[in-house]
């Protein structure tokens, strides 16, 4: 599968549509490279592996006390280091990052996972290393 974004439910984008045909389009000649028999060399690739989710804060009813703030908003895939602003309380008192380890988050203050006590996904950054690949022929 393939997912790209971010989108709202139920709307439908063009710049979001257009980069998704471009990444099916690579995918599929791709797979015609390889089906004609070419030699991928070694490569490696950053990605985003998922550490954990994080809620919202929330009071002893459950119910959010604390709203992202305005400084990791629209931050996805974006450093998120120790004493970084995280959330806001209505208050208006600051609630920083605490952890050990620099992390990048995604899936920031997205609609869709409220009910699922998402704020947003801690991911860290790791390095893959590929093999060289060729299609071994039938």
């Amino acid at each position: 599968g393939v997912e790209v974004g971010p989108q709202p439910q139920g709307v439908a984008r063009a710049d979001i549509l257009d980069k998704m045909r471009k990444i099916v389009k690579h995918g599929l000649d791709f797979v015609q490279l390889f089906n004609e028999g070419k030699e991928f060399p070694p490569c490696t690739i950053e990605v985003f592996k998922i550490m954990e989710k994080v809620d919202y804060p929330r009071n002893k009813d459950g119910e959010i006390i604390a709203i992202i703030h305005p400084k990791l908003q629209d931050q996805d895939w974006q450093p998120l280091n120790k004493g970084d602003p995280l959330f806001l309380t209505l208050d208006g008192e600051v609630i920083p990052y605490q952890g050990n380890c620099t992390v990048y988050p995604t899936f920031i203050n997205e609609a869709a996972y409220y009910e699922k006590k998402q704020a947003f996904v801690k991911t860290e950054k790791i390095t893959l290393t590929a093999r060289p690949l060729r299609c071994s022929g039938s």
